[in-house]
């Protein structure tokens, strides 16, 4: 699990490398800025697309596809170490083609190596890895961010990544003790693993419920700069409010899921997620500056990010031995909804306190799925 979170937080850290320095990225590769913004939206789309099939492939066989996404993550890092963007645009996309068996074999990982007790925790510091990620990638474009230090930023990229699927490789020596059911149902044909999952109405039920505050989150970081430059928030501000969001959201990922599954309290979690991004929407909209995204944005992280650990524990366990193929199916719908989300918000950007009410509207509609959660939840471990 340990070898697992340097991989994780690589394939976002290799995702995300120009998020905090578009800018200046454009200048040192001499392309348009919006070039340099699609570097990131290849990875989106892939994962979409793949985030079903990988979760196939590694109910078949969890360590090598794993270790495949991890070797795919690493070589594309490599390969942009080239120099020039059409370099970066194929070395971006054939590590967003590891992406999906990495973050997918999440739960495979947890129930094939831990206890039944200890699958919560291991899927919650897994997830915050992830994250984790995301806050080097964003620290590392603060401290490196002028043209000539864009190759550096790449390298340490490729560095890590390829350190990461080293440890991988040696740690996946280890056998899982669930290998063998692994292996047995791995042959069955991939469209009727999908229908099996899909037809798991706790599943179907997560696929909306991540929907919604995933896609929510996705659309509030993705637009943070653009809402705020109206209210006199500079780039540099905006940078602080993301790392600190995301910090958030890695602490509450990595403790709050843990006693969550331990209690029962899907619900209440989710409710509190619900009432407290809803606020730090409104707060926006109506009270816009650094100090109030600051507080605000951190508040909506720490109990936004948790959701993602919290439904993949669920469907651990109400998928049993298709976990790949139902966390591909919530991962897939996850990123979806951050495009939808993205996508709706642009029609009402040029009006923040719009757009910001938008996001508390959509994420309202959360509620309306907690009667059938309350329905459907297992009983505590």
């Amino acid at each position: 699990m340990a070898a697992f979170a340097l991989v994780g937080a690589a394939t976002q850290m290799v995702w995300l490398t120009f998020a905090p320095v578009t800018t200046v990225a454009a200048q040192a590769y001499d392309v348009p800025v919006e070039w340099i913004g699609q570097l990131a939206n290849v990875f989106v789309l892939v994962f979409v697309v793949l985030a079903v099939p990988a979760g196939v492939l590694l109910d078949r066989n969890l360590r090598a596809f794993l270790l495949l996404g991890a070797v795919l993550t690493a070589a594309g890092a490599v390969v942009r170490l080239g120099g020039d963007f059409t370099l970066l645009l194929v070395g971006g996309a054939i590590a967003a083609l590891g992406q999906p068996l990495v973050l997918t074999a999440i739960t495979g990982l947890a129930r094939g190596y831990l206890l039944p007790r200890d699958r919560p925790a291991g899927i919650a510091l897994a997830t915050a890895s992830t994250f984790a990620g995301m806050v080097a990638a964003f620290l590392l474009g603060a401290f490196l961010s002028s043209p000539d230090q864009m190759s550096t930023l790449v390298a340490i990229d490729a560095g890590y990544a390829v350190l990461a699927v080293a440890v991988l490789a040696v740690a996946l020596r280890t056998r899982p003790v669930n290998d063998e059911r692994i292996a047995a149902i791995g042959w069955r044909r991939g469209v009727g693993l999908v229908r099996q999952a899909w037809g798991i109405p706790m599943v179907r039920l997560l696929c909306l419920l991540v929907f919604l505050p995933f896609g929510t989150f996705i659309a509030l970081t993705t637009w943070t700069e653009t809402l705020l430059e109206p209210a006199g928030v500079s780039v540099e501000q905006v940078g602080v409010v993301l790392v600190v969001d995301v910090i958030a959201g890695v602490v509450g990922s990595a403790t709050v899921p843990v006693v969550v599954a331990r209690r029962g309290w899907q619900v209440g979690a989710t409710v509190l997620a619900v009432v407290v991004t809803v606020a730090a929407c409104v707060v926006l909209a109506l009270a816009p500056g650094f100090l109030t995204a600051l507080i605000a944005l951190a508040a909506a992280g720490f109990v936004l990010l948790p959701m993602l650990p919290v439904v993949l524990e669920l469907v651990e366990r109400s998928a049993a031995e298709i976990e790949g193929v139902a966390s591909g199916l919530v991962w897939a719908v996850g990123n979806l909804g951050g495009v939808v989300i993205t996508t709706i918000v642009t029609f009402t950007i040029a009006s923040p306190s719009g757009s910001f009410v938008l996001l508390a509207a959509i994420m309202l509609l959360t509620a309306a799925l907690l009667p059938r959660l309350r329905r459907l939840l297992p009983r505590p471990r």
